[in-house]
């Protein structure tokens, strides 16, 4: 559930101003940090009641609580200035932050696509990312699969990352993130003869679905795939 905060007031404004004076950054740092535009955050400083499902994100980043910037405490955790950040301590240990976002891509029919919320940021090794894609972590995202339409390839529950800087199919069968009719799928292509697309499943028992024209927005390759063992 996308979960979207309205503030009755100017309150959250001056929280995060506060905030932001208090770390030496700007709202374009902020931005950049939380993923979204610099005007975004201009939004919530400048308009009374403006709100957001960053809010935890933009907690984070700005070293405090959610509580704190929604009024509901004056304390903003000043110590946790005092600690690495996330972001310092991957640094530290040669990893990335990559953005995990609640989309729901479904492997069993779908669910509809709007906005992506970031759950969290996960650390992964450079190395190994480097080893599935040459894209910059920016363009890179971990999703949860649902459903059985890709066993064995991919199991229910399982995580993938997205690389949303691939976004043209090159090669026939290599499976993608897509919305097909405003559904989020993970499946594999095929370009047909008469310049259809071929939507797969590793599933023998759900049959293909032939997508014409314009049907299919391609959201990135599956790059790679993490299982729970």
């Amino acid at each position: 559930m996308d979960h979207f905060y309205r503030i009755p007031c100017m309150i959250v404004g001056d929280r995060i101003t506060e905030r932001l004076e208090a770390l030496g950054k700007s709202q374009a740092w902020l931005a950049r940090q939380v993923g979204i535009s610099q005007p975004a955050i201009n939004a919530l400083v400048k308009v009374p009641g403006k709100g957001s499902k960053h809010i935890h994100d933009i907690a984070r980043h700005l070293r405090t609580s959610v509580d704190f910037l929604l009024g509901r405490t004056d304390d903003p955790a000043e110590n946790a200035l005092l600690a690495p950040s996330a972001a310092d301590m991957a640094e530290q240990l040669d990893a990335v932050l990559i953005n995990e976002v609640e989309v729901s891509f479904s492997m069993g029919g779908g669910s509809a696509i709007e906005d992506w919320p970031v759950v969290r940021r996960v650390p992964f090794s450079r190395t190994w990312l480097r080893a599935l894609t040459s894209s910059p972590a920016e363009q890179l995202a971990v999703a949860r699969g649902e459903g059985d339409s890709m066993m064995p390839t991919i199991l229910d529950g399982d995580l993938v990352i997205i690389d949303h800087g691939d976004q043209t199919p090159r090669q026939q069968d290599r499976i993608w993130a897509m919305s097909y009719g405003g559904w989020g799928m993970i499946k594999r292509l095929r370009q047909l003869p008469d310049g259809n697309l071929q939507i797969n499943s590793d599933n023998a028992a759900v049959p293909p679905i032939v997508a014409y024209e314009g049907e299919v927005q391609i959201v990135g390759r599956i790059a790679g795939v993490i299982r729970r063992i």
